[in-house]
């Protein structure tokens, strides 16, 4: 009897199946259609960055409380992971951020190297100039694209530049111009030029030259400073004496490494403004920015650092920032992709600035506003109005296309 109850149960599920193609039943449900373009899920991406700070040499005369934090630059990384997450989480975009630091006397090359061979594709740099090219140069046949967050060296944008090399710190040459074109702006046309006794002060009292002869000034007065940091004890009297020079409107200083610009002003012979490397500075970034949606940056990154964003802050947050939105449109981990988006008339960086920034297709350097600021108020930003350009102002700040010295590798 079970025998005879199996074979009819076996007997009625042949029957249904033979029914089902004519009747509508089916023993199994049919699989979806295949996903096309169009309805497909976004891939899961993670784009893997690095970054390289070498520690510069800090002079004797730095407090400790003046130091520089541990975190400069660093902070700034972690909050463009942090602020490309917000939107990249929802395309299933992921961001992952590794560090090294290497001491003053080190050699940068190998950490950039493990960074690489860790799989990190996108590597942002805050190294001297001779450095970056070792690093653009020993990673040019990898597929690995550079950012330059801190070297500010003309020549890196010019006769040195890098087809694998961006740059989103400003060289010396938009700095000055953007000073240039605030001084004329107020008429300020005489300038004194006080230059320290650095390599990197030479750079910048040279790119001073070409401003002042690009926007119409003139260097009526040029000294070298040559007291020493002792005369920070008697600058009452040292400087005086240093700054007889004859009628100026106002002294232009180029001190990167701060030996002595701090001590000149109310110091000087003449009654005068100083601006440049110390008084009125431009800069890229300052805490007392607060407009276009600064403010809203700024306490992020106070939330998140307890403690004010710095100027190697943002353009680390810049260079983490600028790979995350490229991610956004191309939705690529590839730093081809990357990189075609970002020369692409289609992209911009907000930047916080009032208008959207832009990476310069002849020397890979990001077009930006600069602020012109003193220690507790941002003045004004350039370019200035009335300084126009067939494409955009911003591109009246360094190193138009015409004059430029750079030949990349497409």
């Amino acid at each position: 009897m079970r025998r005879m109850a199996h074979a009819a149960a076996g007997a009625a599920v042949l029957a249904l199946a033979a029914l089902a193609p004519a009747t509508g039943v089916h023993a199994q449900s049919e699989a979806p259609p295949a996903a096309t373009p169009q309805n497909a899920a976004p891939q899961a991406q993670t784009f893997h960055i690095g970054v390289v700070r070498q520690m510069p040499e800090q002079p004797p005369w730095v407090a400790p409380l003046m130091a520089p934090p541990e975190d400069l630059g660093i902070a700034g990384a972690q909050l463009g992971i942090r602020d490309s997450l917000t939107s990249g989480r929802f395309l299933k975009l992921d961001y992952k951020l590794e560090t090294e630091i290497v001491p003053t006397d080190g050699d940068p090359l190998p950490a950039a190297q493990k960074l690489v061979e860790a799989g990190n594709s996108f590597l942002i740099l805050d190294v001297p100039a001779d450095q970056l090219l070792r690093i653009a140069d020993a990673l040019k046949d990898k597929d690995v694209l550079i950012i330059n967050a801190g070297s500010a060296d003309d020549r890196l944008r010019q006769e040195d530049c890098r087809a694998n090399v961006f740059h989103v710190a400003p060289n010396r040459a938009m700095l000055t111009d953007a000073l240039a074109q605030f001084l004329i702006f107020k008429r300020w046309r005489n300038w004194f030029l006080m230059v320290g006794r650095t390599d990197n002060d030479k750079l910048y009292a040279e790119a001073v030259r070409r401003s002042a002869k690009k926007f119409g000034a003139k260097i009526v007065a040029e000294k070298t400073w040559d007291y020493g940091p002792d005369a920070r004890a008697t600058a009452q009297s040292e400087v005086p004496r240093g700054t007889q020079v004859g009628e100026y409107d106002i002294l232009v200083v180029a001190d990167e490494l701060g030996e002595f610009g701090d001590i000149l002003p109310y110091n000087t012979w003449l009654a005068r403004p100083i601006a440049g490397t110390q008084g009125l500075m431009p800069l890229s970034w300052h805490p007392t920015m607060e407009n276009w949606g600064a403010s809203q940056l700024q306490s992020r990154f106070f939330k998140q650092s307890k403690r004010f964003m710095q100027t190697l802050d943002f353009q680390m947050w810049e260079g983490v920032f600028a790979i995350g939105s490229a991610g956004l449109k191309t939705r690529s981990n590839d730093p081809k992709a990357i990189r075609a988006l970002m020369l692409s008339s289609g992209y911009d960086l907000p930047v916080f600035k009032g208008v959207a920034a832009s990476f310069r297709d002849w020397d890979h350097q990001l077009r930006q506003p600069i602020l012109l600021t003193h220690a507790t108020n941002t003045v004004t930003l350039s370019p200035q109005q009335g300084y126009l350009h067939q494409r955009t102002p911003l591109d009246t700040l360094g190193f138009d296309k015409p004059e430029t010295a750079c030949k990349l590798d497409k």
